[in-house]
């Protein structure tokens, strides 16, 4: 049976329905697989297992050497802006201290032509002036005209009359930053964690990677489970063991050390820069037509 004519009417001033689907037009989605998650395991910087894993305050996950050599470079950076922002600040003062000074010397002159009158005196100071093109009071004339004229004059591609734009530096902010989260972080607010792998003899002969449990239900860790870290003596356990004996005796379940409430710490699941985490794990894109072509033009959809 032949196809229906509409989808073959390809001479219309317009792009059918069909056609647009063709195309892609529209809003496109796509649920995020487990390739294109970050395993709760993983740093969140090389992206690779972690290694010494520290854990800021915020529950993001970081290999020790990735976030040191992160936080130095972002000191490093600090120093540097901030020696640009202060021999900023040295040349605007010497700028202000020699415009001063020659406010000083104009209103020096001016007196001076004033008292003596626009005839020169052939002295040495002012032979040597005459030489460079000031003769008595009509040079303030002259000069301010030529001023006038350059700011006035239309020749934008002359050197003179190039307006010149200086770039200023702003005081920097001399706080480091959490790459993951970009909210302030500093080297002592970061904590060690630490991982109980599972030693069972099951698990072993399974698979060779390394598998973790909670220490408490010892249930197998996985992406989808929310996870708890205590800050005061680094061990993970799954949501439902924290609140249910971390959170109400106050002790730590595997080492009996002290924790208060503000020591759990929610773990960050999954994610990275480059795909979503959490509970929305689906990618979206809005693609719409360009005009005079057949292609699209895609644009991120609006975050709802």
């Amino acid at each position: 049976m032949p196809q229906r004519h509409s989808k073959n009417n390809n001479d219309l001033a317009f792009f059918t329905y069909d056609e647009k689907k063709k195309l892609g037009y529209g809003t496109q989605k796509e649920r995020l697989g487990k390739d294109s998650i970050k395993p709760f395991d993983a740093c969140c910087l090389c992206l690779k297992t972690l290694i010494d894993p520290l854990c800021c305050q915020k529950g993001h996950v970081f290999c020790k050497e990735c976030i040191l050599e992160c936080l130095l470079a972002q000191k490093k950076d600090i120093q540097r802006k901030l020696a640009a922002h202060a021999a900023q600040q040295k040349q605007e003062k010497e700028e202000e201290q020699e415009q001063l000074m020659l406010q000083k010397a104009k209103e020096l002159e001016a007196f001076d032509q004033q008292n003596h009158g626009a005839v020169p005196q052939y002295n040495d100071r002012n032979q040597n002036r005459y030489k460079n093109g000031f003769h008595g009071a009509n040079s303030v004339k002259v000069t301010s005209y030529e001023e006038e004229a350059l700011k006035t004059m239309k020749a934008f591609w002359l050197p003179s009359a190039t307006p010149e734009a200086p770039a200023k530096v702003d005081a920097p902010d001399t706080s480091t930053i959490c790459p993951e989260g970009n909210e302030k972080l500093k080297l002592k607010t970061l904590f060690p964690i630490h991982f109980i792998e599972d030693t069972s003899e099951k698990k072993k002969s399974k698979s060779l990677d390394n598998t973790y449990i909670c220490p408490s239900c010892k249930t197998t860790m996985t992406n989808a489970m929310s996870l708890v870290a205590l800050s005061s003596c680094g061990h993970i356990f799954c949501k439902k063991c924290a609140d249910k004996f971390v959170a109400v005796d106050k002790v730590c379940v595997l080492c009996s050390k002290a924790c208060k409430e503000r020591n759990l710490v929610n773990l960050a699941k999954g994610g990275t820069g480059f795909a979503g985490h959490g509970d929305s794990l689906e990618a979206k894109d809005f693609k719409h037509l360009g005009s005079g072509s057949g292609l699209g033009l895609v644009r991120p959809a609006a975050k709802t």
